[in-house]
């Protein structure tokens, strides 16, 4: 299955962080916008393998507002306002899955399966 997915995990309250904004660009412009669900992942991959090009993409996750929801006190200005994970796609025959666990003041991110 190729194609691109990721999910968020919210690591202060040990759960999958649900309603968090995110969008995927490639060169700059906008290619998905969307909103993780319940499971802190997406209702469908980000791109399917057809989309699937070579080339640095963006991710870009709206921490800040997520965890001002969820009722933490953050400073003002947030530590994380707006995660940025930059990547690079090769093998556009291959699944490329890139999660984000996230706190208040860190995260972390690898290439899932």
């Amino acid at each position: 299955m190729a194609g691109l997915t990721t999910h968020v995990l919210d690591t202060t309250h040990g759960r999958p962080a649900a309603g968090v904004a995110l969008r995927l660009l490639r060169d700059g412009e906008i290619l998905v916008e969307t909103v993780t669900n319940a499971d802190g992942r997406c209702d469908a991959p980000l791109l399917t393998a057809e989309a699937m090009r070579p080339g640095v993409y963006r991710l870009e996750f709206e921490v800040g507002a997520y965890f001002r929801a969820a009722g933490a006190a953050l400073p003002d200005p947030a530590f994380l306002e707006t995660v940025t994970i930059d990547f690079g796609v090769a093998d556009i025959a291959a699944h490329y899955h890139v999660p984000l666990l996230v706190s208040p003041f860190g995260y972390s991110t690898y290439r899932g399966s």
